[in-house]
């Protein structure tokens, strides 16, 4: 998928010679966390977010440092601090170092940028103009919208099969030692496995089949180091 098909378009913004006040209303109209913030010519030239306000004199949150400390820091690192906490623009508060993305970039890129920085968004661009807005939440509806919905029940053999088939494409899927089976949708794993966290996979692969109603964990778990042996319980439903 690419970043301009779970974007939001039209990108709701405001001057970065705006009062806070206002860039404060239009975000609570519009229900959003972040804005973005133009020059008098339209460039993007800041991102303006919720993460921005949350340090402020009006609320007795702005934190601050010990007194010794301040020995320490240069006077323009200080008075960059106190503008920030209690300007009164848009311009004195933003976020000026804005990462983008190209909006015909992979959405994986996206998401391993807003990983890698710790941000909640990025700008969208396309030929050099911001074209819209990527978020978590915009991820969050894509990967809603990709979920697979509910198919025709298989039959038993159908479970199976399907089963084994993407056992067989996994590498940490255990082959050998382990069998499935399936009786009116209920399906059994049974078996050894190496490592105690591959009955979650198992158990994943199975209640992705259509037609899969329970799971029966009948696994006996041997640690590969020390050749200890951890017999299967009577009949664990997943």
């Amino acid at each position: 998928m690419l970043v301009r098909e779970a974007m939001t378009p039209n990108v709701i913004g405001v001057k970065e010679s705006a009062t806070l006040a206002q860039a404060i209303e239009t975000m609570l109209r519009a229900r959003i966390s972040a804005l973005m913030v133009f020059d008098e010519r339209g460039a993007v030239v800041g991102v303006l977010s919720e993460g921005d306000l949350m340090r402020r004199g009006e609320l007795g949150t702005q934190g601050g440092h010990p007194h010794w400390l301040e020995w320490f820091l240069n006077n323009g690192r200080l008075a960059s601090a106190y503008a920030h906490t209690r300007g009164r623009r848009v311009g004195e508060v933003m976020t000026r170092d804005v990462l983008s993305i190209a909006d015909d970039a992979d959405l994986s890129a996206a998401v391993d940028l807003m990983m890698r920085r710790r941000v909640k968004r990025l700008p969208v661009r396309r030929d050099g103009k911001f074209v819209g807005v990527i978020s978590r939440a915009d991820l969050l509806k894509a990967l809603y919208a990709a979920l697979p919905r509910e198919a025709a029940p298989k039959s038993d053999d159908e479970i199976c099969a399907a089963i084994r088939t993407e056992i067989d494409a996994q590498p940490w899927a255990p082959r050998a030692s382990v069998s499935v089976s399936a009786r009116n949708g209920e399906v059994t794993f049974e078996g050894a496995i190496t490592d105690d966290r591959q009955r979650a996979g198992l158990r994943v692969i199975a209640e992705n089949i259509a037609g899969v109603k329970v799971v029966h964990d009948r696994l006996t778990w041997i640690e590969p180091n020390s050749g200890f042996v951890i017999p299967a319980e009577d009949d664990v439903t997943l």
